[in-house]
């Protein structure tokens, strides 16, 4: 577990009001509202070109909104008296000085705060650069760039931490740090929201999900309501008599799909259906299994008129 300051209740609540944005005749955020709460990792979805990057750096006062608000606690981020303590933000990981070393450059933005050395070794510790630290950003490989970001975001312990896509350019250890960090972050109280590309990474990470599309608010709810919701549950049956079954199961709002010889997988009908059906024609069933349904699929339905780009299916 990532060592972090101890636990503490915190307040870093995020509120988007109204919140719109466009550059000339392009609207790129439309009148979205929401609420990033304490307690809870918070992700943040949606096809390239959704928003999501131009909603964060609107959070941390890089892009001012055309119509609407967004503050933390209550204020703007410009009225932030002390913006380290309170808001941690890692927007673009390539966002520094390259000739500087990962502890200058950390040590830089320390200065502007009142911030120790002892901190700044801290984070350095924590983010796993002590190997790194005395090399020049420049010659850094990706997944550093993202761990010296990270570090850059908690110099000031703060309440809030923004992160978007931290997980990129990271090894599979990498990726499987950042999880527990910002879990292990929400659990202390404070309040995580962080983007990223990979749904199977989002599943295990996230407890609630907000998904843009095209600019707008598609689904802000728990990330278990959004599978749920987005998708429907299949059954996978296994049947010497896969054929008859199939045609039994016949029916309007009934999908079948033969996956391989003697291997369907249903939709529309619950196991125990499947099995009684089954059990009433003296069909032979090897395997009934219920599929969980997966957020990549509820997100792809859930963007399915939302993509800025699509591509035909390759076949």
């Amino acid at each position: 577990m990532p060592r972090c300051a101890a636990i503490r209740s915190v307040e870093g609540m995020i509120t988007a009001e109204g919140l719109s944005k466009r550059f000339g005749a392009k609207t790129a955020v439309h009148d979205i509202s929401f609420t990033v709460r304490p307690g809870q990792v918070t992700g943040f979805l949606g096809p390239n070109g959704a928003g999501k990057s131009t909603t964060m750096r609107m959070i941390v006062g890089l892009d001012r909104p055309t119509e609407g608000r967004v503050t933390v606690n209550g204020k703007r981020y410009a009225e932030l008296r002390a913006p380290l303590h309170e808001v941690g933000a890692l927007l673009d990981a390539k966002a520094v000085h390259t000739g500087r070393t990962a502890y200058n450059h950390l040590l830089a933005m320390a200065a502007t705060h009142g911030i120790g050395k002892s901190r700044v070794r801290e984070v350095i510790e924590l983010t796993g650069l002590e190997s790194v630290a005395g090399k020049r950003v420049g010659g850094f490989s990706l997944g550093m760039g993202q761990r010296l970001g990270i570090a850059a975001a908690m110099l000031g312990d703060p309440s809030t931490l923004i992160l978007d896509e931290p997980v990129n350019g990271l090894d599979p250890e990498g990726v499987l740090w950042v999880r527990q960090f910002v879990r292990h972050l929400a659990a202390e109280g404070r309040t995580v929201f962080l983007s990223s590309h990979l749904m199977s990474e989002m599943a295990l990470t996230a407890d609630h999900l907000i998904v843009l599309g095209r600019g707008e608010i598609l689904v802000d709810a728990p990330v278990s309501d959004v599978i749920s919701g987005g998708t429907r549950a299949r059954v996978l049956v296994r049947s010497p008599q896969a054929s008859t079954l199939a045609d039994l199961l016949a029916a309007p709002e009934v999908a079948v799909v033969r996956s391989e010889a003697g291997v369907l997988e249903v939709t529309g009908v619950e196991a125990s259906g499947i099995g009684d059906l089954a059990a009433r024609h003296g069909l032979a069933i090897h395997e009934l299994t219920p599929l969980s349904a997966s957020l990549e699929e509820a997100y792809m339905a859930l963007t399915a008129d939302a993509v800025e780009y699509r591509t035909e299916a390759v076949r």
